[in-house]
């Protein structure tokens, strides 16, 4: 159960040195780490956070203020005894008293106790150029840890009109009985920002490969996708996901939330999961052009939707690792480890491919070993996995657990679990 309440050692924000600004990058789910991360960071460096500003320019190309996405009010109202936050910096500042810094990756109290409050011998406001995996995931105070899960659970809800569309989304989707959200990544810029192609027309490989060369952002441009996919870095296809789901012994009936953008191909690629499992959902399947109207153009809105509804599903089924996928687990180990599958690509892979060259036919067999060798990664308890042995500098960071797809044990006691479901759970 979530225990987040602060030490009788921990003290609420005194008079600010300065102000921090922060401009986020990268799409929802990593906007909303960051933006929790510089609610920390102001409280480290004593600092009045203004109300951070949303990526603009990524490939989203969202317009979306903090006000249309999150419920201002409440974000600056639930953080006041933690810190003091403004909606825009003060007229009288002049441009002489600012300082934009590039903090470092993954950085400790000492860095920002030392080096970046230091600053405020030189500078009024301090300026965030970029908030993704800014602090560490670990080794930092109890209490600035509990924090962090208090700015990402507590304070940063969804803005009203979003909240209330997904209720509508859920309990819409509840009507049908206990549902599954499928985080199904398999839209045109994962597949080929990753190089990913199985199951793909030549024609539609070489459409990824030309929307890769011609992105500056994604530095690689080479990639096997057959390496790829044999090392488990390729989301999985409708079809896998399809064999997958029924290998776990769900049956054709139950209701699937497809939590994704456009997905590529349409139908040609869709048709496999579809016949398997007819009871396919979307926000426009459920919602009327009018009810949507509002977030439509808004990605990062939509996205926020499907966030919602995900977080809310009786069983959460992310095909890839992606922020959204790691976003949303982590908020439902906080809200008592609600059954997320983490399927293994790696080997599921191989299986797949057996079943592709006719050596292994779908059944017992193959539900058996697939239950068995996922037993331990449906979201059960456990702590935040560390880095990787032997990695060093930035590549050990890199490969730690995010704090935000595990906040146990920081923010989490001992208590009862939601991962225990409903008919639709196969244990």
């Amino acid at each position: 159960m979530p225990c987040t309440q602060p030490s009788p050692n921990y003290t609420s924000p005194s008079e600010s040195r300065g102000y921090l600004l922060a401009h986020t990058n990268g799409g929802l789910n990593q906007m909303r780490a960051g933006i929790c991360d510089m609610v920390a960071i102001a409280h480290i460096i004593n600092a009045t956070l203004v109300v951070p500003k949303l990526d603009k320019k990524s490939y989203w190309q969202d317009s979306s203020n903090f006000s249309d996405v999150f419920d201002e009010d409440h974000f600056i109202k639930a953080l006041a005894n933690d810190v003091k936050v403004i909606k825009k910096l003060p007229n009288e500042i002049g441009s002489s008293m600012k300082a934009v810094k590039y903090f470092k990756s993954w950085s400790g109290m000492d860095y920002y106790q030392e080096e970046i409050a230091s600053m405020w011998a030189d500078y009024k406001v301090i300026r965030a150029a970029k908030t993704d995996s800014r602090l560490a995931n670990n080794n930092l105070p109890p209490d600035i840890q509990k924090l962090r899960c208090r700015a990402c659970y507590e304070a940063l809800r969804f803005a009203p009109q979003i909240e209330a569309m997904g209720k509508l989304l859920v309990d819409r989707m509840r009507s049908n009985g206990p549902y599954i959200s499928l985080h199904l990544r398999y839209e045109k810029d994962m597949l080929a920002f990753s190089g990913c192609t199985h199951d793909l027309s030549p024609a539609e490989a070489n459409e990824l490969k030309t929307i890769r060369d011609a992105n500056d952002n994604w530095k690689v441009k080479d990639i096997d996708p057959m390496e790829q996919r044999s090392k488990g870095f390729c989301p999985l296809t409708p079809k896998e996901a399809a064999i997958f789901l029924c290998a776990l012994g769900y049956p054709s009936n139950t209701p699937i939330y497809i939590a994704a953008g456009e997905i590529y191909g349409g139908d040609s690629h869709m048709g496999a999961l579809q016949s398997r499992y007819p009871m396919l959902m979307r926000k426009e399947n459920l919602a009327s052009s009018e009810e949507l109207e509002p977030f439509t153009n808004h990605l990062s809105q939509l996205a926020a939707l499907d966030y919602i509804v995900s977080v809310e599903s009786d069983v959460f089924f992310p095909t890839y690792s992606g922020n959204m996928a790691r976003a949303v687990e982590g908020h439902r180990r906080f809200l008592g480890h609600r059954r997320t599958i983490s399927p293994d690509r790696k080997a599921l892979v191989r299986l797949f491919d057996k079943i592709e060259q006719g050596k292994l036919k779908e059944g017992k067999y193959l539900s058996d070993h697939v239950i068995e060798s996922h037993r331990n990664r449906q979201g059960s308890p456990r702590k935040r996995k560390g880095p990787i042995s032997g990695t060093k500098g930035t590549d050990r960071f890199r490969s730690e657990e995010a704090f935000y797809v595990n906040p146990l044990p920081d923010c989490l006691c001992q208590g009862g679990s939601r991962n225990l479901n409903t008919s639709i759970i196969i244990s």
